[in-house]
């Protein structure tokens, strides 16, 4: 699969009207001059339009493993004439953020790929301001046969809540307009 065509293909799966992007980011109550970063950016659908709510004041972090969408992540907002976008390589631990410096940290499909969460997010705290938040979008197990279910990609909504109160979050907003995902957004304690 070329670069184009991935990074393309998460975009529009991501911009699909059935996956109801324009909810979430009303959702998220994003102000101008916030700083947000997106774990695991994929193609950047999200990352671009999170630079355009934060507007000139605001920056955006697009975090990813994979190099060539950040490549694409880059171009595209090169193109889109968005210079608040800074794309950042990372393993599984992220880096390169600014330490106590988030209002909001961004997790789409991406929190069934963290092998150790409770590390994970004990981790990720230090980059958020006092009042930031954190947002969790990821499949659930549905009944019946699914990709989903059978490659494991889903969560265990309880589950991934408890983790992440036991590591210093509360859940302060739980959204269900997503039939085959949970949406919650947690403050630190």
């Amino acid at each position: 699969m070329s670069l184009l065509y991935g990074a393309e293909a998460l975009n529009r799966k991501a911009s699909a009207d059935k996956n109801k992007p324009d909810e979430i980011i009303r959702s998220l109550e994003i102000r101008k001059g916030s700083i947000i970063v997106d774990i695991g950016a994929g193609g950047g659908y999200y990352s671009i339009r999170f630079a355009e709510e934060t507007g000139l004041g605001g920056e955006v972090y697009a975090v990813d493993v994979n190099g060539d969408f950040l490549q694409h992540i880059d171009f595209q907002a090169k193109h889109n004439g968005l210079n608040n976008i800074k794309t950042v390589l990372v393993e599984e631990k992220a880096k390169g953020l600014p330490e106590r410096g988030c209002d909001l940290i961004f997790f789409r499909n991406i929190y069934h790929h963290i092998h150790q969460p409770e590390a994970y997010f004990k981790e990720i705290k230090r980059f958020l301001k006092p009042n930031g938040r954190i947002a969790v979008i990821d499949y659930k197990k549905i009944n019946g046969f699914s990709f989903i279910n059978l490659i494991g990609h889903f969560v265990n909504e309880i589950d991934m809540i408890a983790v992440l109160e036991n590591v210093g979050f509360t859940p302060i907003k739980s959204f269900d307009f997503l039939p085959k995902q949970s949406f919650n957004i947690f403050q630190l304690k």
